[in-house]
């Protein structure tokens, strides 16, 4: 077995926290975020980018990494708030509302991407694809992921149509087409077909 090669500090000696989010491209739902501070002896050779793992391989994780995390939190932004504000700032806000809740604060933030909007007091880096490279990073994408599934997985209940429990919410051709014969949800993104939109700052 291969092992990943996940580094766990950008600096070591500091106190950092990963930060990611879940749910950017969907209709439907809310955008999740994560932070995550992890200790300096954290091993875990599975841990890696939620994208590249299975769905059992997420949740076996998730409660390893709540229990040997030093301090994690979880945000997030429903899609009123994703259609007022756009869902590339709705991003950052699930992250600094994950961050607002941690009970270690941080001396550096790790983020998953290329763009944030700082947060007040906290320098920060962005990482491009750093879901891949800090295990940090992997570890909120995963917490990010695993409870906006259970979000979605419980909606599913209610809105049974839209086939939530197999998309999570993603532009599926069954869900782009029930939205299209029955309508939408008041859980769905009314913005989400002018993505164009989508991309700016502004808060």
């Amino acid at each position: 077995m291969i092992q990943n090669k996940l580094q766990l500090f950008l600096q070591e000696g500091r106190i950092e926290a990963g930060c990611d989010e879940a749910g950017r491209g969907c209709l439907a739902g809310p955008v999740f975020a994560a932070a995550v501070i992890l200790p300096a002896n954290f091993e875990n050779d599975l841990l890696n980018d939620s994208k590249k793992l299975s769905e059992k391989q997420r949740y076996s994780l998730r409660p390893i990494i709540e229990q040997q995390a030093l301090a994690f939190a979880v945000g997030i932004v429903d899609n009123h708030e994703i259609d007022r504000i756009n869902i590339l700032n709705a991003s950052f806000v699930a992250m600094h509302r994950a961050v607002a809740q941690l009970k270690l604060k941080p001396d550096h933030l790790l983020i998953d991407g290329n763009r944030f909007k700082t947060y007040p007091e906290i320098p920060h880096t962005c990482i491009i694809k750093g879901d891949g490279k800090f295990l940090s990073i992997a570890a909120a994408s995963i917490l990010a992921k695993t409870y906006r599934d259970d979000f979605m997985n419980a909606l599913h209940l209610e809105f049974p149509e839209y086939d939530w429990l197999k998309n999570k919410g993603y532009p599926t051709l069954h869900h782009r087409t029930k939205v299209r014969e029955i309508g939408i949800s008041p859980f769905h993104r009314l913005s989400f077909a002018n993505q164009g939109d989508q991309l700016r700052l502004e808060f």
